[in-house]
């Protein structure tokens, strides 16, 4: 049978925590240290970045990382970070932790991004004090420490940070190092709704709709998945759809319910991926569709959705019994695929990029180490490496040139599909 899927945002599974939000620009949390603006004229942060100021080089760095103005290159962004970040500035420390944790243009090291983080956190950064959270709650770098990351989310809560207010919401939710609260994390959730965070918005929708701590209340629910939903949450327009797909709290309204599952799958979201092909599958507001219906499905399964890949398991056999499974396999012409396609398509291109930016900064860096290796000595041992040194550098440059060679490839077929007109991709 097909699985109809419910978005997991109320149990107790991990937030997407290391996700977009972490690439984004680091925004002010702390008096202590204030970051340059991102959209600063980029020819006038050359001369003082030049002289070294630090608010200056770090928003050098922006440009550089995020291709403002400038074609990307993580090569200039990790240079004007390092200097902004050697001169303490926190922002640019905790951007630097943000690259090396993911392997943004660096080779990944969970170690110079604790260091990194752990120096921010010093100075009372708040996004800092929130990653430094967010490892330990995962594990990744240090041994999982639910107590540990608590701390540091209540201190970045502190200063207002939605992101982690939202998490102590969560924790409270869910009993990770301390007691289960559901009104401890239904007041966590509405501070960082108050502070604009649409994960907590959309958490607050799921509270009021399964009753948790509170009567269940679907005109609240609604409300507050709407706000989510404005926000940018493809979780609170997966949920809306939901809730007009099988009519909770409101009458069931399949039109409605595929235009919210047709704009959360734009953004990402694997889950409305699913509930369409079950739409199309079992004829739900529109004409069944074999095709669109395995299609959707199979689109759910390449993102990793896990109700996805078993429906496209089962729906194949389904056909094959009924001797459908030709013509379903037949490439449809859906602008609400097309559309969620180019979405997916951007996000690995994107990925692939940082990821051999930071395979060619690797190859970079082991070729500078042998490089320096006994410079300045005159023992033998220096001596043989300087006399050796040359054939294996040359391999690490150009392995290195390689990396950067295919990353420029793929920067140019992104580009091409970034430029490419969206006008006719609607909704079906």
């Amino acid at each position: 049978m097909s699985f109809l899927t419910r978005a997991t945002v109320a149990a107790c599974f991990m937030f997407a925590l290391l996700s977009a939000a972490r690439a984004q620009a680091p925004v002010q949390t702390s008096s202590r240290a204030t970051a340059q603006p991102v959209d600063q004229d980029l020819y006038a942060l050359r001369e003082p970045a030049a002289a070294g100021d630090a608010q200056a080089q770090f928003g050098l760095g922006e440009h550089y990382y995020r291709g403002l103005g400038v074609p990307q290159d993580y090569s200039q962004a990790l240079l004007w970070y390092g200097k902004s970040a050697n001169q303490g500035f926190a922002p640019a420390q905790t951007q630097l932790g943000s690259m090396y944790q993911h392997k943004w243009g660096v080779p990944r090291n969970y170690k110079r991004a604790l260091a990194y983080y752990r120096s921010a956190a010093k100075q009372g950064y708040a996004l800092a004090e929130y990653d430094l959270g967010a490892m330990f709650e995962d594990g990744v770098g240090v041994k999982r420490n639910y107590k540990q990351a608590l701390e540091w989310y209540r201190k970045a809560a502190d200063q207002n940070l939605g992101r982690a207010e939202k998490q102590l919401g969560y924790f409270y939710q869910c009993g990770y190092g301390v007691k289960q609260d559901f009104a401890q994390a239904h007041a966590w959730y509405v501070r960082a709704a108050g502070h604009g965070n649409s994960d907590a918005e959309n958490q607050l929708g799921y509270f009021a709709e399964e009753g948790w701590g509170q009567p269940k209340n679907y005109d609240e629910a609604l409300t507050w998945f709407n706000k989510a939903a404005e926000h940018g949450s493809n979780d609170a327009e997966e949920n809306i759809g939901y809730m007009f797909q099988n009519g909770i709290g409101v009458q069931t309204d399949y039109a409605r319910a595929m235009s919210w599952f047709v704009e959360a799958a734009a953004h990402g979201n694997s889950n409305a991926a699913n509930q369409l092909g079950w739409m199309y599958q079992y004829g739900q507001g529109v004409k069944s569709d074999d095709a669109r219906a395995l299609s959707w499905y199979q689109f759910a399964a390449d993102q990793g959705n896990i109700h996805g890949e078993r429906n496209v398991e089962d729906f194949k056999s389904d056909l094959e019994e009924r001797g459908a499974y030709q013509s379903a396999t037949a490439r449809v012409n859906d602008a609400a695929l097309a559309r969620a396609e180019r979405w997916a398509k951007i996000d690995d291109l994107q990925r692939r990029i940082a990821g051999l930016e930071g395979d060619a900064q690797n190859q970079d860096d082991l070729a500078y180490q042998l490089e320096h290796t006994g410079k300045g000595k005159n023992d033998a041992i220096s001596k043989m490496f300087n006399a050796i040194e040359s054939v294996p550098v040359a391999k690490y440059h150009f392995e290195a040139a390689k990396y950067r060679a295919e990353a420029a490839q793929l920067r140019a077929e992104l580009a091409q599909i970034e430029n490419q007109s969206t006008a006719s991709v609607t909704a079906p």
